[in-house]
Parts: C-alpha cells; sequence; structure tokens
C-alpha cells in the first residue's frame, strides 16, 4: 500500500501529467531503447512513430496518477493492457527497465520541477502498479498455456488457405504445425504475430482480431494491406502478409487475448457496427451469433470506401438470408458506378444518427463498434446523443488504445 504522503504527493503531479505526460513518455521511449534496444523485438515501430503509443502511456500514467489512491477504478484498463502485455510477450523482467527509464524521462522533461520527493512518490507508486500488472499477467499467461489447446509463448502454425476478401483485405486460415489442438477463443479476441522479415533488423508483432466463429479447427485473421498513403510509409507486416506469404506458410502466433468480446448472455438485440478491417472482429461475433441458434434481433452495419474495398459481404448477406433475427446494412463513403448499378448498400456517405435509428428501434441494446479513431469517435459521440448507456457501449481500437471522448 502506498503511504498517505505517497498518494498526496502523486495527486498533486496530475495538472504537470495533463500537460507534459506526453513529452515523458516521448522521451521515455527514446531513453528506454537506447538502453535496451532489445525491447525494439516486441514493440510496434510504426505506432512508435506515429505517437500512438506514446499517447496510449501518457493516458495510463495520467489515469494512474489521478486514481492513485483508488487503483481498483482503473482496474479494466489494467486487464486490457494486460491481454495486449501476455500477447507480445511482455514478463515481469520487463517492469524495473521500464520504471527505471520511466523515472528518468519525469526527471529529463520537468527538470528541477521533479524534485527528489516527486522523484521518490513515483517510484513508490510505480513499484505498486507494477506489482498489479505482473500478478494480473501471470494469471494470464497461466490461463493461456493451461486451457486445452492453450500453449506459452509463440507457436508455429501453417497457412493453409489464402483468401482475397477485397482489393485490400485478405484472410489467412491457421492450423498448428504441429498437428494438435488449439485453444478456444471469445468471439472479439485476437492472435498476435511474430515475424522476421528479410531485411529487418528487429522481429515484428501484430495484433489481428480473428475472424471467424470460435470452435473451428482453425483460426481465420483477415488482414488488410496498408500501403503508403501521404506521410504515412507502407505497413511492412500487412504488405508481407499479402505479399510474401502464401499457402504453406508459417508464422508464429500467441494464443488468443483481449477483452472485446461478445457477451452471449444478454438477450437483448445487439448492434454490430463497422468501419473498414474493424469489420472482423463483428464477423466473428455475428457468426457466432447464428451458429449458437441466438433468438437476439441483430443488426449488422457497415461502413466501407466502396464495393471493392468491402470485405466478406457475399459470405455476411448469405448469412442473413438464413437467418431472419439478423438484418444487414451496408454504408459506402464514394460508392463506384457499378456500385450503384447493383444498389446493394443503403446509405452513400457517413453513417449518421437519422440513418442508425431507423435501422435500429431501440436505444435499449448491447452496441459494439470497431474500426479507425475517427470512425469510431463519430459513432461513440452518436451513441452518446442517442443516450446509449455507457455500459451498452464496447468498443476495441486496433492498436495502442486511446479515448473517445475527445474532439
Amino acid at each position: 500500500m502506498l503511504s498517505q504522503q505517497s498518494i498526496a504527493i502523486i495527486k498533486s503531479t496530475v495538472p504537470v501529467l495533463e500537460v507534459h505526460g506526453t513529452a515523458i513518455t516521448k522521451r521515455f521511449y527514446q531513453m528506454m531503447f537506447a538502453e535496451n534496444p532489445e525491447l525494439l523485438n516486441i514493440f510496434n515501430h510504426a505506432n512508435q512513430k506515429q505517437g500512438r503509443q506514446q499517447t496510449a502511456l501518457a493516458n495510463a500514467v495520467y489515469a494512474a496518477a489521478l486514481h492513485i489512491d483508488k487503483l481498483e477504478a482503473i482496474l479494466p484498463v489494467v486487464r486490457q493492457i494486460a491481454h495486449k502485455h501476455r500477447s507480445l510477450g511482455v514478463k515481469a523482467e520487463h517492469y524495473p527497465i521500464v520504471g527505471r527509464n520511466l523515472l528518468a524521462a519525469i526527471k529529463d522533461v520537468l527538470g528541477d520541477a521533479a524534485t527528489e520527493e516527486i522523484l521518490n512518490a513515483w517510484a513508490e507508486a510505480y513499484g505498486v502498479i507494477a506489482d498489479v500488472f505482473i500478478s494480473v499477467e501471470a494469471e494470464m499467461y497461466e490461463q493461456a498455456k493451461k486451457q486445452q489447446g492453450g500453449w506459452a509463448g509463440f507457436r508455429a502454425f501453417k497457412v493453409v488457405k489464402k483468401v482475397r476478401e477485397s482489393d485490400v483485405i485478405t484472410s489467412f486460415y491457421l492450423v498448428p504445425q504441429d498437428g494438435e489442438g488449439i485453444a478456444a477463443y471469445e468471439p472479439g479476441q485476437y492472435i498476435s504475430i511474430k515475424l522476421e522479415i528479410p531485411g529487418e533488423t528487429n522481429t515484428h508483432i501484430r495484433q489481428y482480431s480473428l475472424s471467424d466463429a470460435p470452435g473451428k479447427p482453425y483460426y481465420r485473421i483477415s488482414v488488410k494491406r496498408e500501403d503508403e498513403l501521404g506521410d504515412r510509409p507502407a505497413g511492412k507486416v500487412s504488405c508481407y502478409l499479402h505479399e510474401q506469404v502464401a499457402d504453406g506458410s508459417l508464422l508464429l502466433l500467441s494464443a488468443p487475448a483481449g477483452d472485446f468480446i461478445l457477451d452471449q448472455e444478454d438477450s437483448r438485440p445487439v448492434v454490430l457496427i463497422s468501419g473498414g478491417v474493424g469489420l472482423t472482429p463483428m464477423v466473428s461475433m455475428l457468426n457466432a451469433l447464428a451458429e449458437s441458434g441466438s433468438s437476439r434481433q441483430v443488426t449488422f452495419i457497415h461502413a466501407a470506401r466502396n464495393g471493392d474495398a468491402h470485405a466478406m459481404r457475399k459470405q455476411v448477406e448469405e448469412l442473413a438470408a438464413r437467418h431472419s433475427n439478423i438484418s444487414v446494412h451496408w454504408c459506402y463513403e464514394q460508392p463506384s458506378e457499378r456500385d450503384r448499378e447493383d444498389r446493394k448498400y443503403g446509405k452513400e456517405g457517413y453513417i449518421d444518427l437519422t440513418w442508425l435509428q431507423s435501422l435500429v428501434p431501440t436505444a435499449d441494446a448491447c452496441f459494439y463498434f470497431c474500426g479507425p479513431v475517427p470512425f469510431m469517435k463519430v459513432i461513440y459521440r452518436m451513441l452518446k446523443e442517442w443516450g446509449v448507456a455507457d455500459e451498452d457501449t464496447r468498443y476495441e481500437f486496433f492498436g495502442p488504445a486511446g479515448s473517445l471522448a475527445s474532439a
């Protein structure tokens, strides 16, 4: 337990973290990677370059300081991050490295304002918070290893089928190289893939949602190829998977993880809203609902640029045709001429509240949504405007967690 003096000191630093948090975390990563370059084998380099990881850590540190006297308030965030850490292979021995560099970064950015008293209080607080993460993650590692078909670390899987789903999304069907069983998972969870790409100094780890219902003898992931766009370089891992990985290729996978999962006990209507490749966990949830024989009213809404970029449309429409409780709706931002001729989409432009309310008769439902961050912010604000309860909105960030409440 933290001393009352340390709690008071940590709380006094909240306004400082609100202003300087991202500068501190940016400096932290610079110092940590300089001292421990081997950690570059774990962290996503693209998220580092785009500043997403720094912002996510700054938000987490700020939340920890704000709730330092009642850390149970941040346990949901702890578990969300712990799932990612277990999936990536973060271990207990990494925490002292993080703590040492975080304190050094606070001192480096704040200078004389970071007094010995403040640094000692943060050292004490970090020790308590790190112990919580280590404990939660140790339990997750044990669960992943001991469950039927489970394993520790990374396991070799073979690509048995590669399917082009759209102009930019391809599915990979994966089975264990050793021929043994695979771990069960909840609809909405993800796996990590670890790659050694020729010519690259470090290994690269990426997390991809499982895009089919559980209970199959394979895992399926559906990956969007991230092409170069403006100042954003092409995605090394997604392009490698699309261009170099073929039937018979081997990939290293960690066991399924994640807390963005379908609540299958809730009997109310369920609404699945996705944008772009954000449809992958939604398709897993949709397939699971259909295969379970659920009688819940399911509304599946997907936004895509146009029909050429729209993955899995045929499979989803066929599923809806077989199940009267499932309705599907498409929104195309820029329909092609062929789209206009086929007229298989319900709305042109963007999802708005009026259209959403015309498809979903009640706000008393469970809403799941996933997609690019700007898309999710719009959906979040829309649901808040409609009066949907916070506990009825569930969402997943692809990459480091962010905030949907900000503009």
